[in-house]
């Protein structure tokens, strides 16, 4: 078995978004898909190892959002199943929702960003619920429920590694610097506390996240990420409770992180590239509406 990092060059920037190939005894297996709007790097990265979209058979996506399930219809139709999360799994069949949603934020810049979103047809889609294990080429992946980045994130085990999405955080390669994707609506603490737990028990020597590369110092990454949870949660606590409005609390959320990059030797052009794999103004969103939803309740 061989794991391959294809690099997506989202927006023309390199390590942002990866898409996994892993190659066992029945042929290549696509992990992540990427948006619509990065397929020719997608296909162009296929070539070079060899491999044609259809050789690709099956696909297994982490959760629905467009920069990891953005393209998935578009294999779909090259011929492979597609496996993802039961949650998501109405919303590749009918993306109209998440489409609506994605414009409400992005706007005119939609096109740009994220390219198309084909439907997955039904009978190309297998559902997938925590612990199934899913048989193809010749390997065995198993889900792993991963709510809170998104209720609909499963992580996908092979052996003992761990292709992980979003639920690891984002952290671009040749550095240990990591930020928080908490998008709204689905932020969610303690549901993160429990898959940090989990995947602390599972033991894994790697991790694959979407953004970016493999991570070897999992235990060293998967501490430091929790800290980075609360901390970060906890700033935009801290200021709404002191009556900072948004726009203004993300401005010192963005600058908090770049004074955090800045201590780890970070460049602007490196710390541009985290924003571009997750925009924190996204990240401050989801978490002042994960504080609100927690005060009403």
């Amino acid at each position: 078995m061989d794991v391959y990092t294809i690099d997506l060059k989202f927006l023309d920037l390199t390590e942002t978004i990866a898409a996994y190939l892993v190659v066992g005894p029945g042929g290549p297996v696509l992990v992540e898909t990427g948006p619509g709007s990065t397929l020719e790097a997608a296909v162009g990265g296929l070539a070079a190892l060899g491999f044609a979209p259809a050789d690709v058979r099956h696909v297994l996506v982490t959760h629905i959002h467009l920069d990891h399930a953005g393209a998935a219809g578009w294999w779909a139709r090259q011929g492979a199943q597609v496996y993802v999360h039961h949650v998501g799994a109405p919303h590749l069949v009918d993306p109209s929702r998440l489409l609506a949603s994605a414009a409400r934020i992005y706007g005119d810049a939609m096109d740009a960003l994220w390219g198309e979103m084909l439907p997955v047809p039904a009978e190309r889609l297998t559902t997938v619920a925590d612990d199934d294990r899913i048989g193809v080429a010749g390997l065995t992946f198993t889900a792993i429920d991963s709510p809170g980045h998104a209720r609909h994130h499963h992580i996908f085990r092979l052996g003992d590694a761990a292709f992980t999405g979003d639920a690891t955080g984002i952290r671009l390669p040749r550095s240990t610097f990591t930020i928080l994707p908490s998008p709204p609506p689905e932020f969610d603490l303690k549901a993160w506390e429990d898959t940090l737990a989990r995947l602390r028990r599972a033991q894994f020597s790697r991790l694959y996240p979407t953004h970016f590369g493999p991570i070897d110092d999992v235990r060293e990454h998967l501490d430091s990420f929790d800290s980075l949870i609360h901390a970060a949660a906890g700033f935009v606590r801290e200021r709404m409770e002191a009556g900072v409005e948004r726009d203004a609390l993300i401005a010192q959320y963005v600058e908090w992180n770049r004074s955090r990059a800045q201590a780890q030797g970070l460049s602007q052009e490196e710390f541009r590239r985290y924003e571009t794999a997750n925009p924190l103004f996204m990240a401050v969103d989801g978490l002042m509406r994960y504080w609100r939803k927690m005060w009403e309740e």
